[in-house]
């Protein structure tokens, strides 16, 4: 079998075929990534990812190459590649053309493609199947056509090919089938079969969607606890246990934003598919307006913190720890940390950045400073310690021996600390606030305007 587009998404799922005993080529445009496999560098950060990529490379059971005729000896053709969104929502498909036209000119007769790069409803019929007919042949006849969303999480994706089910929707029973039939074979896990193209497709739209949502709400019940003085995460533990549905109430948690290549755009997907027909669907933006707008509500709290404390932030030093966009990946694609260092750095404060999972290179490209090399040297003299991904390297930090500045806050972007931990933090002489965590209302948004809060808790301020 072939997988074209060699990304994050296409090596777990070449290395993960080829693991299990299949014969897989890899097929990406991308020359340097081609090269560094074959020298043995693995650029994706993934939990055993690069070792069962090079086993299999030294086992003859996976090949990478640049070369798109490799694909014609292949039974089952996966395309993996980017598919980014422009900023009117719109989809970039320069790569996923480029793929379907240079496939086109090798595939055979009896060949069957699935697509599982994130498309709006409809693109898989009308985008890429006339082109991959371009070649000659017909989709549904002379060849098959599916589309199987990919729906993993970075940092356990190998664990979920193995046992998330998978949907599968097809142009036309038999591709249906077919594409059914392959990942039993292939993975041995649930599949779901759908009645179309579609379907399929709007599935994993749906998924992005609801976490997005999910997240917005999450990221706004922080930020109404933080008024009343209410750790969120008391509130959320208590919240899901009630039953609905199938299952419980499930709100998922607040932090410094959302990032990566998923959740960043399939909610737009889904906005401008709608708008093209004359729906405009709500939830879709106004979830992604307010997670993109955690960044800029993370700074306020430091700057607001730092103030507390008698610091100006114009000569105040702030490490923020973990760069990617989530815990436990080097993946920098959206991530919300950038937003939060450039609110900072908009308000004169000294930004250090550290984060050992991530290239130095694409780090300096992408925040415009260089990383610091140590933890030690990130937050020698810090008045905050900003963690904004908590990965495993940072779960065993010895706050007492961090060379930082007195009365340091700790800024927890999604470190979730527990409140044994916190503390502890507190007795090591640190300031504690998270995202819709703090001290007490005294200490959290006192400076509020009172008559924006209910007749009870007004009542309550005056009589203190």
């Amino acid at each position: 079998m072939a997988v074209i587009g060699f990304g994050y998404v296409g090596s777990c799922i070449a290395a993960t075929l080829a693991d299990r005993g299949f014969d897989v080529v890899g097929v990406d445009t991308d020359p340097r990534l081609i090269d560094e496999l074959q020298a043995g560098h693995c650029r994706f950060h993934e939990h055993g990812l690069p070792e069962m990529i090079f086993r299999g490379m030294a086992a003859g059971r996976l090949r990478v190459t640049t070369d798109a005729a490799e694909t014609a000896g292949a039974d089952v053709v996966l395309i993996t590649v980017g598919t980014p969104i422009r900023d009117d929502g719109s989809l970039a498909d320069d790569q996923l053309r480029a793929a379907c036209q240079g496939l086109s000119r090798h595939i055979r007769r009896g060949q069957l493609v699935v697509l599982k790069s994130t498309v709006p409803p409809g693109t898989t019929r009308d985008v890429v199947l006339p082109l991959l007919e371009s070649g000659g042949l017909t989709g549904g006849v002379d060849f098959g056509l599916a589309f199987t969303p990919e729906r993993l999480a970075e940092g356990t994706a190998l664990h979920e090919l193995r046992t998330f089910p998978i949907v599968a929707g097809g142009l036309g029973e038999d591709s249906a089938r077919d594409a059914a039939a392959f990942w039993r074979r292939a993975l041995e896990v649930q599949v779901i079969p759908l009645d179309s193209l579609e379907s399929a497709e709007i599935v994993k739209l749906a998924d992005n969607w609801w976490i997005d949502l999910n997240i917005a709400l999450a990221n706004e019940l922080a930020k109404f606890c933080a008024l009343y003085g209410v750790d969120v995460l008391d509130v959320i533990s208590a919240a899901n246990t009630i039953p609905k549905g199938k299952g419980k109430v499930n709100i998922l948690l607040p932090s410094v934003g959302v990032g990566g290549s998923c959740l960043t755009k399939d909610p737009w997907m889904v906005w401008r598919s709608a708008r093209r027909r004359g729906v405009d669907i709500l939830t879709a933006s106004a979830g992604r307006e307010v997670n993109a707008g955690m960044p800029e509500y993370t700074a306020e709290l430091i700057l607001k913190e730092l103030a507390r404390a008698g610091k100006d932030p114009a000569s105040s030093k702030v490490a923020v720890l973990g760069l990617a966009f989530k815990n436990n990946t080097g993946d920098l694609r959206a991530t919300p940390t950038v937003g939060v260092v450039t609110a900072l750095r908009r308000a004169g404060v000294d930004v250090r950045i550290f984060d050992p999972l991530v290239d130095p290179v694409r780090a300096e490209d992408l925040f415009g400073t260089k990383p610091a090399e140590t933890l030690a040297e990130a937050t020698r003299g810090a008045d905050c310690v900003a963690l904004l991904a908590l990965h495993r390297e940072f779960q065993d930090i010895d706050f007492s021996m961090l060379p930082v500045a007195d009365t340091c806050l700790v800024l927890d972007g999604r470190a979730y600390y527990s409140k044994e931990k916190i503390d502890e933090l507190r007795r090591l002489g640190y300031r504690y606030r998270g995202i819709g965590r703090g001290d007490s209302l005294a200490g959290l948004d006192r400076d509020l305007d009172l008559r924006e809060l209910p007749v009870a808790t007004r009542l309550t301020e005056v009589a203190a």
